[in-house]
């Protein structure tokens, strides 16, 4: 069967005696009909630890780091690219995850399958793809939810390839086919806004949060409703500066460890507010584990403005 979860291996220190004996049998294998006798032993060794398993969270970090390195620009800078390729079975030589977990994050980081190597698309080109399909939608009225493939491959072909096309559909939207056998996809109003609020921030250390509001409206097709809970875990918002401002913060730049992930963001911001970290902190939660039992023991409570909020609980270096 294959593996769907990630563990560390770790040694596990035990009160008992562990005994080493060569071809030892135990009780369960000897014929029950021989009634009660002495076997003689010889010890070969012992031990008081023993190697455990435990369930830990993917370390997917790098995956989109080792990608990054040689991004997909298009099929003709494809062409002249050189860098390493990797396949599946190479991202699991390096990354330390489960396959079902891997497949899962290079779908999530929007990873394409090209000549069975996986790459990551460049994210100007990204969301050139994007335009395209946008801009083919409102000029033929489609639409969002019912966006027909063919006639996108058909108009759009001669722009990009069709494999990036149908990728790019796939990544900001839901495929299904209809009564009649045709594949078509439903864009997701989420999804295609947070890109255009990504593009928006990446070239700003800061941006003028009512600036940034009215900019990142007017940025997405028309018909389509921005709306700053749909950045959670990729934008900071400080409500504390004057005039309010938003900085882009994407969760997958925080560092993996959880004591590093706290210590980057109190070096960040002295004092979070539980809606502000808890985007931040909700991938370190374990099995059945709450962000709020995270920040009980990496964090302290306090009172401000008759708002609860929390800040480190050791000196944080700035």
């Amino acid at each position: 069967a294959r593996c769907c979860a990630t563990y560390d291996l770790k040694i596990a220190d035990t009160s008992n005696l562990l005994l080493f004996i060569p071809d030892c049998t135990t009780s369960g294998l000897l014929p029950q009909d021989t009634g009660k006798k002495l076997i003689q032993a010889q010890i070969s060794g012992f031990s008081n630890s023993y190697w455990e398993l435990r369930r830990c969270r993917p370390k997917l970090k790098k995956l989109k780091k080792l990608l990054m390195e040689n991004p997909y620009e298009g099929p003709l800078a494809d062409q002249e690219a050189g860098g390493t390729k990797y396949s599946t079975e190479d991202l699991l030589c390096v990354i330390q995850a489960s396959e079902e977990e891997l497949l899962a994050q290079l779908q999530n980081i929007h990873a394409c399958k090209i000549d069975g190597c996986w790459k990551i698309l460049d994210f100007e080109y990204e969301i050139q793809i994007l335009g395209h399909i946008t801009q083919l939608v409102d000029s033929e009225s489609w639409s969002f939810s019912k966006v027909p493939l063919s006639v996108c491959l058909e108009e759009l072909g001669p722009l990009e390839p069709k494999e990036m096309i149908e990728h790019c559909l796939n990544c900001y939207g839901r495929r299904y086919t209809d009564e009649a056998g045709s594949v078509s996809f439903a864009l997701n109003e989420d999804k295609v806004c947070q890109a255009m609020a990504q593009m928006l921030l990446q070239n700003a250390v800061k941006f003028n949060l009512t600036e940034f509001q009215e900019v990142w409206q007017q940025s997405v097709p028309e018909g389509m409703t921005t709306r700053l809970d749909q950045l959670k875990s990729m934008a900071l918002v400080d409500r504390a500066s004057r005039p309010e401002t938003i900085s882009l913060l994407r969760v997958e730049d925080l560092p993996e460890d959880t004591q590093e992930r706290f210590n980057c963001l109190f070096a960040m911001r002295e004092k979070w507010t539980e809606a502000d970290i808890a985007p931040y902190i909700q991938d370190l939660c374990g099995e059945k584990q709450s962000t709020g039992a995270l920040l009980t023991k990496y964090a302290r409570t306090s009172m401000q403005s008759g708002v609860k909020v929390y800040n480190s609980r050791r000196p944080v270096a700035t």
